[in-house]
């Protein structure tokens, strides 16, 4: 049996999706002194894909714990739980939720509102289809990647620090990658 290129996978069937936690990340790097990238991800990643037989009718409504990130270092993790950051005692979940999606065939685009501390800013992602399965138990699967980069000052995360020879500690700029795998739900 092949396995189908790209250009000839279709569509999930229309539905409601939901994001199985166990199967689903959103990973974010950004750089550290101008050089490195640090990579890190939030484990916890729950919400309901819609699904239309016209792609522009479909939705996404996502929601992050923000506790949850992991960066493979404790005492980053706990910075970027603390008020410097992502606060998340006052702020514990952050959200992404859809204005419009546009596929052609398994390439597309979702445009949505991305909410952190409180701060709702416009997102584009840059979503990939990757193709669909029935796991072990009868259940169909979905999966979809997406990517983007944004400002974190944007969402009022702006702790840094100015390096003695110029430069941020911590990059403004951050990429987004998103892995998420979808579990059908029944009608």
């Amino acid at each position: 049996m092949s396995t189908p290129t790209l250009a000839q996978l279709r569509m999930p069937t229309a539905g409601v999706w939901q994001i199985d936690p166990g199967h689903a990340e959103v990973g974010f790097v950004g750089r550290h002194l101008g050089l490195t990238k640090v990579r890190g991800r939030f484990t916890r990643v729950t919400g309901l894909i819609v699904i239309a037989d016209d792609t522009r009718d479909s939705s996404v409504d996502v929601t992050i714990d923000m506790a949850s990130v992991a960066s493979g270092d404790q005492s980053r993790d706990d910075h970027l739980r603390s008020p410097d950051l992502f606060d998340v005692d006052a702020h514990p979940t952050a959200t992404y939720r859809s204005t419009a999606v546009s596929f052609d065939g398994p390439r597309g685009t979702i445009d949505g509102n991305l909410t952190i501390k409180g701060i709702g800013r416009p997102v584009r992602l840059d979503a990939d289809y990757v193709g669909q399965a029935v796991d072990p138990w009868g259940n169909e699967r979905a999966v979809f990647s997406a990517r983007t980069r944004i400002n974190r000052e944007d969402w009022g995360l702006t702790w840094n620090m100015l390096l003695e020879a110029g430069g941020l500690l911590v990059s403004k700029e951050i990429t987004l990658e998103i892995e998420v795998e979808l579990i059908r739900q029944p009608t």
